[in-house]
């Protein structure tokens, strides 16, 4: 118990001194202390895991410490989280990972603390509108989202592929229409049945739409929820196929698993912390896909056929020289509308993609 009081009382110290630097962001030749703030459990073979990951190598860099909490609902627990670690662990670098952390409760906390710097995950920071030293992170995914698709594509047999999603929100509509133009790219005639949760983990209602999906046809699946796990086995007892996201899934159905769109959080947060701890400006709006080592595909599982990853490699391979582009017109929505017209082309970078809300033709749902 000695120890523990001393480690606190020695965080507070450095945490009073960095409060007292002539700059605010003077984290320089200091201790860096990094909190990391997850909404369910580190190991949830998902999005918690994934984020955890990252802060697990951040633990190894000389002059790093690392405080978590998980399980931290998106409410104003969140709040009390983030200043608990500022005040009593001296946390000068923040990360609630949690899409719905950001607004409103980063930006409560973030100007009651303009030391410390609040680096979230898909929250869109915007210039003049949100805090200088709070920040957004994410990744284009729907690369690995677009690989998947192509994957499923040449495995399904009933050309009916599913996608079990949490929000409709543009990160998860990006996701699943990114799945089904890969798919179609295969297959023009491949449809892509949507079930929305309604909320990032709700274990039995995706227990519910991956049996209801697969009563329907349904032979290859993907999802946008936090922890995957449940989908993957459940279908993989139903001897479906699944597509894996966040984290690698393998492990909990080797012969089901086809491949997955991980994240690799840890080149965002080096970033977060370099810039911290040299004193440079907090990188408010940083995004990255799969030639900038944001996001990575899970190894071929054994049942994916050689053609389908010869495509998929193709594709990859392109993506990374920048030569692919996966939002181009022309390009319809399921209602028939036209929403990408011929000739216009969304590079990933472009802002627009990020306030999607449409489903593309062949996805059978609505937002």
């Amino acid at each position: 118990m000695t120890n523990f009081i001393n480690r606190r009382d020695s965080i507070k110290t450095l945490a009073a001194l960095g409060a007292a630097a002539a700059s605010p962001f003077a984290f320089a030749q200091k201790p860096l202390t990094v909190g990391v703030i997850y909404v369910g459990p580190r190991d949830d073979y998902g999005y918690n895991q994934a984020q955890a990951q990252a802060a697990a190598e951040l633990k190894k860099m000389p002059g790093v410490k690392v405080v978590e909490e998980e399980n931290v609902p998106e409410t104003a627990a969140v709040q009390k989280s983030m200043t608990g670690m500022i005040a009593q662990d001296g946390a000068s670098l923040v990360f609630p990972t949690s899409f719905g952390y950001f607004d409103p409760h980063v930006l409560a906390v973030a100007p009651k603390f303009p030391n410390v710097r609040f680096a979230h995950c898909g929250g869109l920071w915007t210039e003049g509108k949100h805090p200088k030293n709070a920040a957004s992170f994410f990744g284009y995914i729907e690369e690995c989202q677009y690989l998947n698709g192509v994957i499923a594509g040449h495995m399904t047999k009933s050309n009916k592929i599913g996608f079990i999603a949490a929000k409709p929100i543009p990160q998860v509509l990006r996701n699943i229409n990114a799945f089904t133009l890969g798919a179609r790219s295969v297959k023009p005639g491949i449809t892509t049945s949507v079930i929305f949760t309604g909320d990032w983990s709700m274990p039995v209602k995706e227990a519910e739409a991956t049996n209801s999906l697969a009563d329907q046809g349904v032979d290859v699946f993907t999802m946008h929820v936090d922890g995957p796990k449940v989908i993957v086995e459940t279908a993989a007892k139903r001897g479906k196929m699944v597509c894996g996201y966040h984290a690698s899934q393998a492990k909990l159905a080797p012969q089901a698993y086809l491949t997955g769109a991980e994240w690799n959080w840890l080149t965002a947060y080096t970033t977060f912390v370099e810039a911290a701890r040299s004193g440079k400006p907090h990188p408010n709006f940083i995004r990255g896909g799969l030639k900038d080592g944001y996001v990575k595909m899970s190894a071929y599982g054994p049942t994916v056929t050689d053609a389908a990853k010869k495509q998929a490699d193709s594709v990859k391979a392109q993506m990374v020289a920048g030569s692919f582009d996966i939002f181009k017109g022309p390009l319809k929505d399921n209602k028939g509308g036209t929403i990408v017209p011929a000739g216009k082309v969304f590079k990933q970078t472009d802002l627009e993609l990020e306030k999607m809300n449409y489903l593309v033709e062949g996805v059978i749902g609505s937002v």
